[in-house]
């Protein structure tokens, strides 16, 4: 499920997680992307734009995904990374999201509107080349799990 990053109601993450382990069979495994947006700080200049507005609790942020699964009875199953390929941001990118609020639950502007943050990222050289490629990270859970 590539969806919690995007999810800003609070409770809204812990009632995703209590619904999937409410429908999944013992045994079921449920997969999400954790840490989804933190995925994208790779230490360009962009991120040094970022910075001082991140948030200090995203949405996904794994320890709390993972609190909330063992709330309700999922277990740890397994974590993968995997890189996202062709996704690394460029300026002009970074600052249309930031705009349409698609960084909405890593990212809160301080002292500075969205517009303002998003015009320091337009002084940034390079508009549209792309800065590192992030790494995204996939936590798992198993349903009922009894074995060892």
């Amino acid at each position: 499920m590539w969806l919690l990053h995007l999810l800003r109601e609070p409770g809204a993450v812990a009632a995703v997680v209590a619904e999937v382990a409410r429908v999944l069979r013992p045994g079921g495994v449920f997969l999400t992307t954790v840490d989804k947006d933190a995925a994208h700080d790779v230490g360009s200049d962009i991120d040094e734009v970022f910075a001082p507005h991140l948030t200090h609790a995203p949405a996904d942020a794994a320890e709390q995904v993972a609190a909330h699964a063992a709330e309700v009875g999922l277990r740890p199953y397994r974590d993968a990374l995997f890189a996202g390929h062709g996704q690394g941001r460029t300026p002009r990118g970074a600052a249309g999201a930031l705009s349409a609020g698609r960084y909405a639950s890593r990212i809160s502007p301080r002292g500075v509107t969205v517009r303002e943050l998003a015009d320091r990222l337009g002084l940034l050289p390079d508009q549209d080349t792309p800065r590192a490629e992030p790494t995204y990270r996939l936590q798992g859970f198993v349903s009922g799990f009894r074995g060892g």
